[in-house]
């Protein structure tokens, strides 16, 4: 959702590292809206903040549920927030020590989910 915060141009992405962009199929839309109209129709909306919440491994994903995390500065907007409190999610941290990075939380709830799903997408 817009504004990004970082760019999607290939030489960006190779630099970062992204050797699977080619699997990946992206949407970028404007607004909030925008998500939400799309995904209508999808499973689950699981908001991850660090404002409190359900935790992450103590909800049952389905295989067409919708992860949504916010910038790595702020989080997901009020708003957003306001309109589905039974969907906040939170990775416990130990009080007083840094947050993890956006890349790292995406990567421990997508796993969490793959993992009760069966690993759908495939094993190494």
């Amino acid at each position: 959702m817009e504004p990004l915060g970082f760019s999607l141009e290939d030489r960006y992405l190779r630099r970062a590292g992204v050797d699977y962009w080619h699997l990946v199929r992206v949407v970028v839309h404007p607004d909030w809206e925008s998500v939400r109209q799309t995904l209508a129709g999808a499973g689950a909306f699981h908001l991850f903040t660090s404002h409190g919440g359900t935790t992450y491994c103590d909800v049952k994903y389905g295989p067409n549920d919708v992860l949504v995390f916010g910038r790595e500065s702020r989080g997901l907007p009020d708003e957003i927030l306001a309109a589905y409190p039974d969907a906040w999610r939170v990775i416990p941290m130990t009080a007083g020590v840094r947050s993890l990075n956006l890349s790292n939380a995406v990567a421990i709830a997508v796993y969490e989910a793959q993992r009760q799903l069966g690993f759908p997408l495939g094993q190494v």
